[in-house]
């Protein structure tokens, strides 16, 4: 099936990707996985799908270093698991899934939340997270998975609180130039880091709030929803949090609360642009009672100067339009200008290919959307 997305360009150039790499959107639904392709510099997607049909994905990744695709996939009968592709999604292969070890609070892993690889300079490792809470690593290509014992036996661990969604782990980071600088976002626990890939960790919650706890600014129970930051400037890191949206500009060790003209300071995702460090994008959602699109205004948002100011990007969206956005259901690619690409639960799927400055739809009639990665293989 062929797609069409136009866009304005406004006054930008939109660049063909390198080398003749084809552009990829991967997206994970309640009822399996859809993997959309562009050969001409994003102006037109097939897609092929459902893959694991009728089977929750939670998310894809494309580790572009060896060419493999992953998708983590749930089902009710066999648990969750992960699955990898040499051939763009033709055949799947079942890894050998996280698990843990036996312990005392019999603890099972009840789905991937989140697939990560790692830098250049680590070709064969990935991460994922997982819910209960813990971090797994592989050391061959996603093949076998081993658990961080660091944090599986750290001793707040029995105080952690799940949040609406569940006891998960589902962001990290990992800074390009230091893979032992970890980041990792947990809900409802918050921001953890490590500086030596992992063997210990610390909490990074200062100045964020937890409305939930007596305590508003406790050491850890912040419901982190999502983290973000650009390459070009690695010690900046955005946050959109269950009570705000957060910057940091020392690598985690402080918060400032960066809402600031915003509709709301709820929601969920949170991207930013490859090619501006300053900006970043986010969808604000009505708070507990709701969590749609305020007053029916779908917005995505945008801040040009690290979120002392943000202004709304809706040319080609509908209006009204009272949309749910999960935390991993939008993303941008590392195009110039950057490209972005929005899902919703009601199975709109929404692609911007000038950094939001106009939208096209390339779906409405997917399974509810829980994650839209991209990547170019």
């Amino acid at each position: 099936m062929d797609i069409r997305c136009t866009s304005s360009r406004r006054s930008q150039v939109v660049v063909m990707p390198r080398n003749s790499d084809v552009s990829l959107i991967l997206v994970g639904t309640r009822k399996g996985a859809f993997i959309y392709t562009s050969k001409d510099g994003r102006r037109t997607w097939k897609v092929s799908g459902p893959h694991f049909r009728g089977k929750e994905i939670y998310h894809l990744a494309y580790d572009k270093r060896n060419k493999i695709l992953l998708a983590s996939v749930s089902e009710p009968q066999w648990g969750p698991s992960i699955s990898r592709s040499f051939d763009l999604g033709k055949t799947w292969k079942l890894s050998n899934p996280p698990k843990f070890p036996k312990n005392d609070r019999e603890e099972s892993v009840k789905r991937v939340w989140h697939i990560k690889p790692s830098v250049e300079s680590e070709p064969d490792v990935l991460y994922c997270g997982v819910e209960p809470a813990t971090l797994f690593r592989s050391n061959d290509k996603g093949e076998n998975w081993e658990i961080n014992t660091s944090m599986f036996e750290d001793k707040t661990r029995p105080k952690w609180q799940a949040g609406g969604g569940g006891l998960c782990l589902h962001t990290i980071l990992i800074r390009d130039d230091d893979p032992n600088d970890l980041h990792v976002a947990i809900s409802s626990v918050g921001t953890l880091n490590s500086k030596d890939g992992g063997e210990n960790w610390k909490f990074q919650n200062k100045n964020v709030r937890a409305d939930s706890t007596p305590d508003n600014y406790p050491e850890y129970g912040q419901c982190v929803h999502k983290l973000a930051r650009n390459s070009q400037r690695p010690g900046v890191i955005f946050q959109q949090n269950h009570w705000g949206v957060y910057r940091s500009d020392d690598d985690g060790e402080n918060w400032k609360d960066i809402r600031n003209n915003l509709p709301s300071k709820f929601g969920f995702p949170i991207a930013v642009d490859a090619n501006d460090p300053k900006r970043a994008y986010v969808v604000p959602l009505e708070g507990d009672f709701s969590r749609v699109s305020p007053d029916g205004n779908f917005f995505v948002w945008a801040t040009d100067n690290s979120g002392k100011e943000w202004f709304p990007l809706h040319r080609g969206l509908p209006k009204p339009a009272y949309f749910t956005i999960l935390r991993d259901a939008m993303t941008a690619d590392q195009e110039d200008p950057c490209g972005l690409y929005v899902g919703t639960t009601t199975g709109h799927l929404y692609a911007s290919r000038n950094s939001g400055g106009s939208w096209s739809r390339l779906s409405d009639t997917l399974p509810p959307i829980l994650s839209v990665s991209v990547s170019s293989t």
